[in-house]
């Protein structure tokens, strides 16, 4: 199994002073210590649930366009992109864009957008549930339009775009992409439709386990009646649990996700503490013993 490093949070002592340098650190030991993902979130302000809009917070594609200039190997995503803040003509440019000046490293982690306030405060749109999800299956549509050789017209009902001239195209001809969030009727059919990879929640204890199972089950459902071939899905999951307060445990845990599936676990440093020593941990006493899951 895989080990993504996600960043979700800036608030660390004296964040106003070492914000940076202690981003550069930890991406610096992912990438040198065999963590395979590193991503950031979407958002401008930072979620309630982890301190709320008066916490610091870094415009995500500016801050993986940073990462790609100080790390080599690591791939790098948000996650996830909300598809309410960007065109999504000006979307696929902008992944193209770290795709290409990262050597091939990007992925386009997406979702439907949910935090109202951030909205509401900067002056951007939120539209009904619904709509968010029509808009991000067009988004979707529209990325695999401007990453193939179709360079015309694109019409749908939200977005229409004259042309979809995209140069230069992403190292690989295009960029993976991975849908975010486990709902079991729309978000889990984008994924067997469009994706490349899934982004689920995982948590300690069978509950936890049983959940991904659940929705891993469903995917395959979709892939089904899809025709889409379930296995090349990449299956990803966010970890909600402490991995370095008892690694043999984290660890037994891990083999009952591997078997469900899940080839990379994404872990997350504890707010208000420096990130530095959370990562030289994990990339040291964590990440050998998990490739051998």
């Amino acid at each position: 199994m895989d080990l993504g490093m996600h960043y979700f949070t800036f608030t660390h002592p004296e964040w106003e002073t070492t914000l940076a340098d202690r981003l550069t650190e930890t991406a610096r030991i992912a990438d040198e210590g065999g963590v395979n993902l590193l991503t950031v979130m979407d958002h401008w302000f930072q979620m309630v649930q982890a301190g709320g809009p008066f916490e610091p917070m870094l415009e995500g594609y500016t801050t993986l366009g940073y990462l790609a200039g100080v790390t080599r190997n690591v791939r790098l995503s948000l996650l996830v992109t909300g598809v309410t803040y960007r065109h999504p003509g000006l979307l696929a440019k902008t992944v193209s864009t770290l795709d290409v000046l990262s050597r091939g490293r990007a992925m386009l982690g997406i979702g439907a957008a949910w935090y109202e306030r951030e909205h509401a405060g900067l002056g951007v749109p939120f539209p009904p549930t619904a709509e968010r999800f029509e808009r991000l299956e067009e988004t979707l549509r529209i990325c695999r339009q401007m990453w193939s050789g179709d360079d015309g017209a694109f019409e749908g009902e939200h977005y229409r775009l004259a042309e979809t001239i995209n140069l230069p195209q992403p190292v690989r001809g295009t960029v993976p992409v991975v849908v975010g969030g486990g709902g079991e009727r729309k978000t889990l059919r984008l994924v067997a439709q469009y994706a490349q990879a899934c982004n689920l929640f995982g948590a300690p204890g069978e509950e936890g386990l049983q959940a991904v199972r659940h929705k891993l089950q469903v995917l395959r459902e979709h892939c089904e009646r899809l025709g889409t071939d379930y296995d090349a899905i990449e299956k990803t999951m966010l970890y909600q649990g402490d991995a370095l307060g008892d690694v043999d445990a984290f660890l037994a845990q891990m083999e009952g996700y591997a078997a469900a599936g899940i080839t990379l676990v994404g872990l997350m440093p504890p707010p208000y503490q420096d990130p530095v020593p959370w990562a030289t941990r994990v990339v040291g006493d964590v990440v050998p013993r998990l490739q051998q899951v």
